[in-house]
């Protein structure tokens, strides 16, 4: 497959080509799902907890007499049923990180970038680089793509501290580095901007 490169002005200067195996691959949507839910769990911090009655502060004196009051027995004030009582059953720190498969991880990657490039949202643009941080360029570089009103993640071959600057302030942009690339952020983006020379690492990726 055949896609055309950009420049910074929105120039066409070229084309490069990507395998038709990524391409035109199929979309396993349930990989994809599979993929999202794996990423989203290993992001829970797992720091929740609550207090058990064992762990309440007080209720060591039993409230009043086991018999003869007319009132049903107790044994603590820090038990459930009692206002600020301990909780039964609940959430304690947890890692909730499990493994998937690399393959299926392979898998749903390819399904989504097949589908991006399937509907357009894939850009490819020349490498370049900022002399000195300057958001009001990077902002000058998406109007000229016609995507200062998008979401837009960019995908660069590796860390550029002035290209990061200069997007860092826009807030429906995201810079992220080719060996970062993952299935959540490619689908949380309407465009997908990728360096030219990102291309042969994405391939060597996604090859079966």
């Amino acid at each position: 497959m055949e896609i055309k490169v950009l420049n910074t002005a929105n120039q066409e200067v070229g084309t490069v080509s990507i395998s038709d195996d990524i391409a035109n691959a199929p979309i396993k949507s349930h990989a994809i799902w599979e993929t999202v839910k794996w990423q989203l769990a290993k992001r829970r911090r797992g720091t929740h907890s609550t207090k058990t009655r064992a762990e309440v502060r007080g209720g060591g004196r039993k409230p009043w007499p086991q018999k003869h009051t007319g009132r049903a027995r107790q044994g603590s004030i820090r038990a459930p049923q009692w206002v600020g009582g301990g909780v039964v059953f609940g959430p304690k720190p947890r890692d909730y990180s499990y493994n998937l498969p690399k393959k299926v991880r392979k898998v749903a990657l390819r399904s989504v970038v097949a589908g991006k490039l399937g509907d357009g949202s894939i850009i490819v643009v020349e490498d370049f680089a900022f002399e000195t941080p300057k958001t009001k360029q990077a902002v000058e570089f998406l109007k000229n793509l016609g995507l200062e009103n998008e979401k837009v993640l960019i995908v660069v071959p590796e860390f550029d501290e002035n290209t990061w600057k200069s997007f860092r302030n826009l807030p429906n942009v995201k810079l992220l580095e080719i060996d970062g690339l993952n299935v959540y952020d490619m689908l949380c983006y309407d465009k997908c901007i990728f360096f030219k020379s990102t291309l042969p690492k994405l391939e060597e990726r996604l090859s079966r």
